[in-house]
């Protein structure tokens, strides 16, 4: 097989071309990881968003001008871990944009059970991130893996995630979705990658992208062991042999839209303003169901975003119907910041069109961010 990527051309998420006209956006609902690469960072997962938040930045961001042509649902963790979620996501969006193309990156894992039900709702192609098809392999590449809520002996659970993502491609296919296969070259799978695109065009998978792992100098002690160009090369080689490619890794550039407020929403003249819990005025250090205060921020006549008052929250005790009551008070916000926060007030919270964003940064840096983007001024009363 050569690269060529005709059949997918038109599309933004295969084709560059088509990325200079065709806008995308990936909303990360999904909230738990259900494996981890050895080479990657130790880091905390990203605070995923409510399908209803999810929704309300869909919103802003084609208000704000952008022309989205697809969405995916990836990010910060797995997609199917909690299907419920995506699910929800993908409802709310086919509902209020039914012409917007649809998508999901996932592990697989599970993944058999539920293709019916993603074509049902829409999806035009499933990414799958297979990085090994051989079980030996994959142990050397993954630190954990957690098919349900405990981990499985590594061993083990590499056996299971090679079986579950045969059958995702499977059922996805069975199901008239088309498939994209991630492969991430390592030095562990560097001469697996053949295999990997053999095994996935057998079982029929529709094209593949192969990129390089770059090591941070956070990420391993020995810089050596990031891809280099010469083994891209002999990987891609490799793998066009049996699978159609997507363009080199570098002329794609990043496969995610990003923002540079890490998908912050945004104003609007009805939620002009933003909500703060903190126990010191400076940073964002409270649990909301502790927050007795809530600080209000919000711009000035001048356009300067400044603390413009203290509201009290409404008294703990009353179940859901205390984060009803927050979300009338704070019908005049669009996100309210908070070190940590439950399940239920954030979907609560998000239904009523208030984002619930978990941070530990300072209050004035976060709020400066969200409405400036870097800008310095200090509000002076």
């Amino acid at each position: 097989m050569t690269d060529s990527s005709s059949t997918y051309s038109s599309h933004p998420c295969f084709g560059p071309s088509a990325r200079k006209s065709v806008d995308r956006i990936h909303l990360p609902v999904a909230p738990r990881a259900n494996s981890r690469i050895r080479y990657s960072s130790v880091e905390k997962i990203q605070e995923a968003i409510q399908p209803d938040a999810a929704l309300c930045w869909l919103d802003d961001v084609i208000a704000g001008g952008r022309e989205i042509g697809v969405v995916g649902i990836t990010g910060p963790g797995d997609p199917l871990v909690i299907p419920e979620l995506t699910f929800r996501t993908l409802e709310l969006v086919r509902a209020k944009y039914p012409e917007m193309s649809l998508c999901m990156t996932t592990l697989g894992i599970g993944a058999d059970v539920h293709a019916e039900t993603l074509a049902k709702l829409g999806i035009s192609h499933v990414t799958l991130l297979v990085d090994a098809v051989s079980s030996s392999v994959a142990e050397k590449l993954y630190a954990w893996i957690r098919p349900s809520k405990k981990n499985l002996p590594i061993k083990e659970a590499a056996v299971l995630l090679t079986s579950e993502q045969a059958n995702a491609v499977k059922a996805f296919k069975a199901a008239g979705l088309t498939v994209k296969i991630n492969t991430t070259v390592y030095p562990d799978n560097l001469d697996h990658i053949g295999k990997i695109a053999q095994s996935m065009k057998e079982l029929g998978a529709d094209i593949m992208a192969v990129t390089p792992f770059i090591a941070n100098d956070d990420d391993l002690s020995d810089p050596l062991e990031t891809t280099s160009s010469e083994m891209m090369a002999t990987t891609r080689e490799m793998a066009s042999e049996y699978m159609e490619l997507m363009p080199e890794w570098d002329e794609c550039g990043s496969l995610v839209k990003t923002e540079e407020t890490s998908s912050l929403p945004k104003p609007t003249k009805e939620r002009p303003n933003v909500a703060a819990v903190s126990s010191n005025g400076m940073d964002v250090d409270m649990h909301l169901g502790h927050a007795v205060k809530i600080l209000i921020y919000g711009p000035r006549e001048d356009g300067l975003p400044c603390l413009l008052e203290t509201r009290m929250a409404p008294k703990a005790g009353s179940g859901s119907s205390r984060w009803e009551e927050l979300g009338e008070l704070l019908s005049d916000c669009f996100i309210i910041l908070t070190a940590s926060a439950g399940d239920s007030p954030k979907k609560i919270l998000s239904q009523s069109g208030l984002r619930v964003e978990v941070t530990d940064e300072n209050v004035e840096g976060m709020v400066d961010a969200i409405y400036g983007g870097g800008k310095k001024k200090k509000c002076k009363k």
